[in-house]
């Protein structure tokens, strides 16, 4: 085997993996038993649920059955479930609880147990409540801070997103960023001081929580807090707000110790590994080609010659891994990644929708699972503006026709306003990444990529410009999506009638 300097930093390395009930987290995990034979325990904290109420059996039934998995299954299931009894190590435990709700000797075995931890754990609702998302994105690393400190100051691997960088402009360097609206102070070492706005956010969620009449409108009012406050300190969604803040007590706890924040843009679908295409559920970008797919809609808000940085998933688990790999060899420093494709390999909103409606004119019939027919309409986008205007327009429309039929005696359709319905959810949480005002950086990661050596480079690629969009996109993206994300259409036949049956019987 050619040197490999990751294989050599993992070699017997315990690991914690949070978040491996989710995408990038299989992901992760997947790579880590295929191309890190070196690696010694890793531990997967999972919460029990109603059904599974251990980590293991969670594991052994949902985690395990994932398609992810089929690889290294091949033809012996006996040899994966040897490879998962040698390498995995099961801890019962939720994130939001102290200590992740471990009794205090469990917590400080843990920490004497592992030599890392990769937490890829996170809410990615973009309309999260407030209180949940504040939880689970920022309030949950006290916990890590704390294993790591229990663990005399075990290196963390963050992983964060890169549209941390809000409503900022330009070019979005691999470095700590500043808000885009309202200031927060910030210290002489770099991070922002969050503890007093978290606070604040803390006193406003119990204020709205207190002044509602129910649980649902209480549910509601978080959510809109959630997004006010968001917009106000200058980030468009909650999730991203929480994670900011969450990226700045990790910097301020681990100042001077081992912590790396891995940022990766709108995570899709594999390149290669284990297989190309390989994803789980519907993403940012795919919400919106299965909505077109669909007929649900055909315009949406955006910039047509805007960049989206969509990146593989297994080039965001390959970063993760070498940034690992980097903490062990290299510690006592704080680093900061993004792995995207907007600076290396761009690629135009209009060029993705272009590559999409290609591949729904010629093959829509081969995804039959994603197009039910050939859409019959473009898709286009149109100014924000125009957009609104246009849903303006399109409502009144649609309740004057509805009042036309009505004294016509007749019933009115609800499809188009269902339709336009659709369009504007799908524009209020996805048109931030359609109009896009900046492009990330990612020099320091490829800078990384070399310094590990040929080996790693080709085993654990994170380089965004060595694959062409069209081909990804035709031949691995949508194919992946149909055959992973999405399940075979149910088609409903109706029972024969008895007048039917007797004819059939004569």
């Amino acid at each position: 085997m050619n040197e490999s300097k990751t294989l050599s930093a993992l070699a017997g390395k315990n690991v914690l993996i949070t978040g491996t009930t989710g995408f990038v987290g299989k992901v992760v995990l997947e790579k880590l038993l295929r191309s890190v034979p070196t690696i010694g325990k890793v531990y997967l904290l999972v919460r029990g649920n109603r059904s599974y109420p251990t980590a293991e059996k969670r594991f052994a039934n949902e985690i395990a059955q994932s398609s992810i998995f089929e690889t290294l299954k091949g033809e012996d299931a006996k040899q994966f479930q040897k490879l998962c009894d040698e390498h995995l190590r099961f801890v019962s435990g939720e994130m939001t609880e102290k200590n992740f709700g471990l009794s205090d000797d469990e917590f400080q075995e843990l920490a004497g147990n592992i030599d890392l931890i990769i937490n890829s754990a996170a809410s990615v609702n973009f309309r999260e409540a407030l209180d949940q998302a504040l939880k689970i994105n920022t309030l949950c690393l006290h916990n890590m801070i704390a294993l790591s400190q229990a663990g005399g100051d075990l290196p963390i691997v963050q992983v964060s997103t890169c549209y941390v960088n809000g409503h900022n402009k330009g070019v979005m360097e691999e470095d700590n960023v500043a808000p885009a609206g309202h200031p927060i102070e910030r210290s002489e070492f770099g991070y922002y001081e969050v503890e007093p706005l978290i606070e604040l956010l803390q006193s406003r969620i119990q204020d709205v929580s207190a002044a509602a009449k129910d649980d649902d409108q209480r549910e509601k009012d978080l959510v809109d807090l959630g997004i006010a406050e968001s917009n106000r300190y200058g980030w468009n969604d909650t999730y991203t707000f929480t994670k900011w803040m969450g990226e700045q007590l990790l910097m301020k706890a681990m100042y001077g110790k081992t912590l790396t924040i891995l940022r990766p843009a709108i995570v899709e679908s594999t390149l290669e590994g284990p297989v190309p295409g390989w994803i789980e559920g519907v993403k940012v970008a795919d919400a919106i080609i299965l909505a077109y797919a669909r007929e649900k809609v055909n315009f949406f808000p955006g910039k047509k010659d805007g960049i989206i940085d969509i990146i593989p998933a297994d080039l965001v688990s390959n970063s993760i891994i070498l940034s690992a790999a980097e903490a062990m060899a290299d510690s006592g420093q704080q680093r900061i990644y993004q792995c995207c494709s907007s600076e290396a390999n761009p690629i135009r909103i209009k060029d993705v929708i272009a590559h999409v409606q290609a591949e729904a004119e010629e093959h829509h019939e081969v995804h039959d699972r994603l197009f039910y027919r050939k859409p019959q309409k473009s898709f286009m986008l149109i100014p924000s503006p125009v957009f609104n205007a246009v849903m303006t327009v399109g409502y009144n429309a649609i309740k004057l026709g509805f009042k036309l039929l009505e004294a016509l005696g007749r019933e009115p359709s609800s499809r188009m306003l269902s339709n336009l319905e659709a369009t504007r959810k799908l524009s209020i949480v996805f048109s931030f990444y359609t109009s896009p005002s900046y492009t990330f950086s990612n020099s320091k990661l490829k800078a990384l990529a070399e310094r590990m050596g040929e080996y790693d480079r080709k085993e654990f690629p994170v380089d965004s410009s060595n694959y062409d969009w069209g081909m990804y996109l035709r031949k691995v993206h949508v194919p992946g999506l149909n055959r992973y994300a999405l399940r075979p259409r149910r088609v409903y036949k109706l029972k024969k009638t008895t007048l039917e049956q007797q004819s059939q019987a004569a």
